[in-house]
């Protein structure tokens, strides 16, 4: 069965308006020069990518942390029972010591490495900064020489025409040979 007319038509016509909405899009997208949103993106991406590690770090702390309130809750909870059973749970008590222990040192670890991270970052800052600052100074640098140079050349095209035009009028003022004056 096929389709009216009015169908295909209207169908048709939302195609040439999707297709110019995507148009325009990219026509707005062409304004901006390439390097720019590149470095935008590059900028937006490294921003990402160390709020992800500083996520992952904290999930890490919490993680560890949980483990050690848990093991905690365990030892309580066995002296609990230990109290009302009268059971030899030393091996069990010494075990979750043990582990809870060992929970502690890993999240010292983890954080003497977001210490570590962190100083790295801050590292990383600075020295960008330092290079934008220096960069900035070399385009100011850069500038002042080139208005000196500009000014060096004006003065170096006057001098030039101020010592052309005293021989011009040296040569008017002179008798010309074989006048009689």
């Amino acid at each position: 069965m096929e389709k009216p007319c009015a169908e295909t038509a209207t169908e048709n016509n939302v195609f040439v308006n999707k297709h110019t909405e995507d148009t325009s899009q990219i026509q707005e997208l062409t304004k901006y020069k390439p390097h720019v949103l590149l470095s935008q993106e590059n900028t937006q991406i490294k921003e990402l990518q160390q709020e992800n590690k500083e996520l992952w770090l904290s999930l890490e702390e919490h993680q560890y942390a949980l483990e050690l309130i848990m093991g905690r809750y365990r030892k309580q909870m066995l002296q609990l029972m230990m109290a009302k059973k009268e059971l030899d749970t030393k091996p069990v008590l010494s075990l979750h010591e043990d582990h809870a222990k060992e929970v502690q040192h890993q999240v010292e670890r983890i954080c003497e490495m977001g210490q570590v991270m962190r100083r790295a970052v801050q590292v990383d800052d600075q020295h960008y900064c330092s290079v934008r600052e220096r960069l900035a100074q070399l385009e100011v640098e850069n500038k002042e020489l080139r208005d000196l140079l500009v000014i060096s050349k004006s003065s170096v095209k006057t001098a030039r025409e101020e010592t052309s035009q005293p021989a011009t009028v040296a040569q008017e003022q002179s008798p010309e040979p074989g006048s009689d004056e």
